[in-house]
């Protein structure tokens, strides 16, 4: 059995936040009064879920948080993750996505522990404007020394992830192509979303795919080249072959027809999309004592009824019943 959702939708993707907690306080994402909200699960929890997921089809499981490289006995749960089989035999793809302060040390025994890819959240390339959006000051290094050790450790391609916000970061869009070509990493531009805690998003706030590509190509041409269909990224190369970046436009170019993700919260509530306004608590029937067969029968109800899609922009938007930090990025 397999996961379909009711619009034929294919889920192989998993998302696992392990911990609520996070070492920097982004402006486009905390308010920087609040912290943790939701209590983390003990790993093997965790890992039994992903267990029961993979299970029902799922062929990928990205850690996320929070900061998942705060959270104690990470190394050894993915060593414990990278052991499970999906149903084709096939070893199970590992990934994590974390704000790299802590990755310098951590890349390589992550790696040897079976982590496949990484990809790092990082929103400008010059320390000072860093410091301003992550409200932690010298972080910058950290983070550039985390990119390059990971490079080194083979996690490639390493990704890069920068959340554009107009009039804040959007001066830093041909420096970042510039970043990618001269690091060897793909960096992906991400419309920002209704998703933080201050709730300051606004149409008037998103720099659309179309514009960073106009900016991009005024310094470096790029050209499109094929993606999965369940991607979220568009993809782009230089024309000169010096690298790659990513395009991920959930406001402007909608993918959610094809979306293949779920999601797992540290407090263990199962969420069928980022924008979900229910959850389904499976760490509370895990706690009850269901058996492994009733978690599967409990996560194909939950993921038959997954929602259509977010619509973001639309008159009867709802927003999500958590802010991003809180859901696992």
């Amino acid at each position: 059995m397999r996961l379909l959702d009711k619009h034929g939708r294919n889920i192989t993707d998993l998302r696992i936040s392990v911990t609520d907690r996070c070492n920097y306080k982004c402006v486009y994402c905390r308010t920087g009064r609040e912290g943790a909200q939701f209590p983390d699960l003990p790993l093997s929890d965790y890992l039994r879920m992903a267990q029961v997921f993979v299970s029902l089809g799922i062929t990928k499981v990205r850690i996320t948080g929070g900061e998942p490289l705060l959270r104690a006995g990470l190394v050894d749960f993915v060593g414990e993750l990278s052991q499970v089989k999906t149903l084709d035999g096939a070893p199970l793809e590992t990934a994590v996505t974390t704000n790299g302060h802590l990755l310098a040390e951590m890349a390589e025994p992550l790696k040897a522990a079976g982590l496949t890819r990484v990809t790092v959240s990082m929103d400008a390339v010059d320390p000072v404007r860093f410091s301003r959006i992550t409200r932690v000051q010298a972080g910058f290094e950290a983070v550039l020394s985390g990119i390059r050790a990971a490079r080194q450790a083979g996690l490639n391609p390493v990704k890069v992830n920068c959340v554009l916000l107009r009039g804040f970061n959007d001066d830093q869009i041909v420096e970042f192509a510039r970043f990618a070509r001269a690091e060897g990493v793909v960096v992906r531009f991400i419309e920002f979303m209704p998703l933080e805690e201050d709730r300051m998003w606004s149409p008037e706030v998103v720099v659309t795919m179309d514009e960073v590509l106009a900016k991009i190509a005024s310094a470096h041409p790029v050209r499109e080249i094929q993606h999965g269909e369940s991607e979220t990224a568009r993809r782009f190369v230089f024309e000169d072959g010096g690298g790659e970046i990513g395009m991920i436009a959930p406001v402007s170019r909608p993918f959610c027809g094809h979306c293949s993700r779920v999601r797992v919260t540290s407090d263990g509530k199962l969420r069928t999309c980022l924008f979900s306004v229910v959850e389904h608590d499976l760490a509370g029937l895990m706690r009850s004592g269901a058996n492994d067969l009733a978690l599967r029968a409990f996560i194909s109800e939950a993921v038959m009824n997954k929602e259509e899609g977010h619509r973001i922009g639309q008159p009867d938007f709802v927003p999500a019943s958590r802010t991003m930090v809180h859901i696992g990025g």
